[in-house]
Formats: C-alpha cells, structure tokens, sequence
C-alpha cells in the first residue's frame, strides 16, 4: 500500500477458515481481486471515506505525514475507489460506529446464509427434519 508490499500467506488464511473461523483482512482492490480468485466463496467489503475532504482532514489530523504523502496517499485513494463497484459490499465511515455496525451486520448475514447453516448445524437440522 502507498509503495509499500505487503502479503498474507495463504496457509495463514486455510488454516483459521479449516477452523471454521471467520478471516479478515485488510487489502487494496488488487489483493482482493486476488483473494475472490482463490476464494470465490469471499465476502468483499469496500469501505469509503464519507469525502476526499474528509479523508484528507483524517489523514491530516494523524499529524504523521508530510503534505506530500498526503497527497499522494488522497490520490491512491482516488484511484482505490474507482473498484468501489467490484465489490459485494460497501459501507461509509462518516461515523465509525456506524461502520463498524455495518461490517458487523454483513458479517453476521453471512454466518447465517443457508449453506453455512446446513453445514455448521448438519447433525441438528439432520434430527429436525
């Protein structure tokens, strides 16, 4: 991300999901496009910055980077946001709570879609019906 290389180990991701164990991850619209490669069964979730001027502002207010990096970093955004649409699912961050909330909820329809239902609860749903 911003020049820099980054990267999960697939058995990283196998071994905890094998647990049956939800994954996160954290990555740019490339890595995800690769992860829904191996993973087809991925739930993608981009999430936006309620405006550039606001991300600008965040950015800013980290006291961390230059005003350069910082434009450099607005502008990677730019370009990020533009795969917006590649994705399953999108949030705002206007209020992190609320996005946080919002994640959550994705997270939770997943958990109980049918398939993941029929297998996590097999034995069960077996003796019921």
């Amino acid at each position: 991300m911003h020049g820099a290389r980054y990267g999960t180990s697939q058995s990283a991701v196998e071994a905890p999901l094998k647990a049956g164990f939800d994954v996160i991850l954290e990555i740019d619209w490339q890595g995800a496009a690769q992860v829904r490669s191996l993973y087809p069964q991925a739930v993608s979730i981009f999430v936006l910055p309620p405006s550039i001027e606001a991300l600008e502002q965040r950015l800013n207010s980290r006291g961390q980077d230059s005003a350069e990096t910082i434009a450099k970093r607005v502008a990677a955004a730019r370009a990020e946001m533009a795969h917006v649409s590649e994705f399953d699912y999108v949030t705002i961050n206007e209020d992190f709570n609320d996005a946080l909330q919002d994640i959550s909820a994705i997270i939770r329809t997943q958990r109980l879609a049918i398939s993941v239902q029929l297998q996590r609860h097999a034995s069960l749903i077996q003796t019921l019906t």
